[in-house]
C-alpha cells in the first residue's frame, strides 16, 4: 500500500492529461485551492454516483475557491465519453499507469465484494494555495462522500448553517 497523506505534506508533484488531452499539473493549481478526488473506473455505479454529487456541488466548491479534479487510471477517451454522458463540468485526469495515485496514498490492496484487489481506494485529498495537503480521506465511499467533504471544509449548502 502507498504512503497516505496527512495534513500538512507537501502535494507531490503531478502533471497529467485531461479528458481533452490538456495537460493538468500541481504547478498550475498554485495559487488556488483544490479537490482532487481518486476513484476507479469510470461509468461504473459508484464512481458515477460520486462523480455526479461532485458535479451537483460544484457551485459551491468554487464559491468556496476550490477547483475539482477527478483522476482515475481510465485513458481519455473513456474520461472523454464518461464526462459527456453525466454532463461532468469539472475536468477528469487520466493517470494511466497509476502513479499519481500511488504518490497520493490512492493505490493498494482492497476489498471488493469479497475479492481481495489491488487498485485504486476511492479518496480525497484537498490542497491549500501553496500545494501543501489541507485535508486527506481514504476509503471513502461514493454516496455521501461530497457531504462529509463539505463538513470537512466548514462549507454550509445554500440556505443553511454549519453547527
Amino acid at each position: 500500500m502507498s504512503k497516505r497523506l496527512q495534513p500538512g505534506d507537501p502535494a507531490p508533484d503531478f502533471a497529467l492529461p485531461t479528458a481533452d488531452g490538456e495537460q493538468v499539473s500541481l504547478e498550475s493549481l498554485r495559487g488556488g485551492k483544490a479537490v482532487l478526488y481518486f476513484y476507479p473506473a469510470a461509468m461504473t455505479p459508484g464512481c458515477t454516483t460520486e462523480a455526479c454529487d461532485f458535479r451537483d456541488n460544484l457551485a459551491s466548491l468554487r464559491g468556496a475557491g476550490y477547483t475539482v479534479l477527478g483522476i482515475s487510471p481510465d485513458d481519455p477517451q473513456k474520461l472523454a465519453l464518461f464526462r459527456e454522458q453525466e454532463a461532468l463540468t469539472f475536468p477528469l485526469l487520466a493517470d494511466s499507469d497509476h502513479a499519481v495515485c500511488e504518490a497520493y496514498g490512492a493505490w493498494g490492496v482492497k476489498q471488493v465484494d469479497g475479492r481481495t484487489l489491488t487498485g485504486v481506494i476511492r479518496s480525497t485529498v484537498v490542497l491549500d494555495e501553496e500545494g501543501r495537503v489541507e485535508a486527506a480521506m481514504y476509503d471513502v465511499r461514493a454516496t455521501g462522500h461530497v457531504a462529509e467533504l463539505r463538513r470537512t471544509l466548514a462549507l454550509a449548502g445554500p440556505g443553511h448553517r454549519l453547527p
